[in-house]
């Protein structure tokens, strides 16, 4: 059986707010190749504000809260080195709050399956007749380039549901 380290309590009070703006990232990033600063911001303070109210103790919301600028300056580094777009670095450093750093590696699995299905959709869709239902996207025309908002929104939606299915229940008092 899967157990993550984030509490079960609090993802599934996270996902409300999270699933809209991770579709939003999704569908704007594959629409026009970019994801919103609002997304990102968005997303940075559902953490704030939220887990403010559903973390278990003011030092896991503190250590979390550590996760935002480490995020932002690790994706700062892949979009120096381009490796990642601005967006995709932005949103990835606005989700890390929500990640437990215990649940590193079962984020980086569910990343690495996102991704090949991913992309692997993505360019079915685009070489066939299945592309005409959303035919100005401009994620189609930009060569090699992929909208990674789709995995990193698919991603973050689907750690959370495993963490709110999943996830650490309280201590027993």
């Amino acid at each position: 059986m899967v157990h993550l380290a984030i509490p079960a309590q609090a993802a599934l009070w996270f996902l409300p707010f999270v699933l809209p703006l991770c579709y939003a990232a999704a569908l704007t990033d594959l629409r026009g190749m970019r994801i919103p600063n609002w997304i990102n911001d968005t997303l940075g303070a559902v953490y704030v504000v939220v887990g403010l109210f559903v973390m278990p103790s003011w030092a896991d919301y503190g250590w979390q809260l550590l996760h935002l600028p480490v995020g932002i300056g690790l994706g700062f580094l892949f979009y120096s080195a381009g490796m990642i777009g601005a967006g995709d670095a932005k949103f990835a450093g606005a989700a890390a709050p929500l990640v437990a750093l215990a649940d590193l590696p079962a984020v980086m699995m569910i990343f690495s399956a996102n991704l090949l299905a991913g992309f692997f959709t993505h360019r079915l869709v685009k070489y066939t007749p299945l592309r005409r239902l959303a035919p100005d996207w401009r994620s189609w025309n930009v060569g090699s380039k992929f909208p990674m908002g789709l995995c990193l929104g698919g991603t973050l939606a689907i750690y959370l549901i495993l963490g709110a299915l999943f996830g650490s229940l309280p201590a027993a008092a």
